[in-house]
């Protein structure tokens, strides 16, 4: 397995993008009010890129505009509400981005719901967040993403991933009867994973490059907001794990890194190419789950790009 990186698991995003000038770049990040997301927006946009940082709610924006303001006062920073627990609020965000050209999408949010429940569109809610949520962002953005002259999709999945093994269409999305927190949150970092090989597979040829991403294990993030035993196994390693920027550190790589070659459909951990489950290898699996998000999508009326 090739690996030209100079960086590793020390490495904090500001690092990897030293000496790098983004400017006319426009990266959007999701998830991007706390932990990891915001470290990757604060730093693609102290190196110059204008990053649009999306978050949950209007609150929330504001104060995420004013933190990246207070980090870098220089940049070119915009925040936008985007809920990806509601198909409506990522039809909108995408209908109301002024922006033509997208030159990369990092796909960051997440969520470990403790227990069953299910989003606006009646999606279980970690697969409906993960996945479909940001399925329908990519697949209206295409177009301004193509228009780019080297468009990159990042997906931040997981080394849960690989468990379950495998996709299980028959709980996907989990119903209730069967909802398990760990094995429909490992469900979703799959489809994750899966999604970054189909978009390479279907869109490289017009230039997109997608890659999947393992930020590193219990990084301080939101991600357990709602689930009071997530947050304390969180607080407990903190001080064994990742920072947040160095959790940060694989996405930014992953959007800037040169050779573009190293990255098409690949999965990265520590700022290095790393080797995923099978399971992400099978192209039948991520075609049925592309084919699948967009019979949902158009099950709930958005099918258009």
């Amino acid at each position: 397995m090739a690996n030209t990186s100079p960086f590793n698991h020390r490495s904090s995003a500001d690092e990897v993008l030293r000496n790098q000038n983004l400017s006319g770049q426009v990266i959007i990040v999701t998830g991007a009010n706390t932990g990891i997301g915001f470290e990757t927006a604060r730093s693609l946009a102290a190196a110059g890129a204008t990053v649009i940082a999306t978050c949950r709610s209007t609150e929330k924006a504001a104060a995420t505009q004013k933190r990246l303001m207070l980090a870098n006062p220089a940049s070119t920073v915009e925040t936008a509400v985007m809920d990806l627990s509601s198909l409506a609020s990522v039809s909108d965000f995408c209908n109301g981005l002024a922006h033509s050209k997208i030159d990369v999408i990092i796909c960051n949010a997440g969520i470990v719901a403790p227990k069953y429940g299910e989003t606006k569109e009646g999606f279980e809610q970690t697969v409906g967040v993960c996945h479909v949520g940001h399925f329908l962002l990519v697949k209206k953005l295409m177009p301004r993403l193509l228009s780019a002259p080297a468009p990159r999709v990042v997906m931040v999945s997981s080394e849960s991933h690989r468990v379950p093994p495998r996709l299980n269409f028959d709980a996907l999305p989990y119903p209730e009867s069967q909802f398990r927190p760990m094995k429909s949150y490992g469900q979703a970092k799959l489809c994750n994973a899966l999604m970054a090989v189909e978009l390479q597979r279907r869109f490289a040829g017009q230039g997109l490059t997608a890659c999947y991403v393992h930020p590193g294990t219990m990084v301080t993030t939101e991600i357990g907001r709602d689930s009071a035993i997530v947050r304390f196994a969180m607080w407990l390693v903190s001080p064994f794990t990742k920072t947040a920027s160095q959790g940060a550190a694989t996405s930014v790589f992953c959007a800037t890194w040169d050779d573009r070659s190293e990255l098409g459909g690949k999965y990265f951990s520590h700022c290095a190419r790393a080797k995923p489950s099978a399971e992400t290898a099978n192209v039948e699996v991520a075609g049925r789950l592309w084919e699948l998000s967009e019979r949902w999508l158009g099950e709930k009326g958005y099918s258009e790009n």
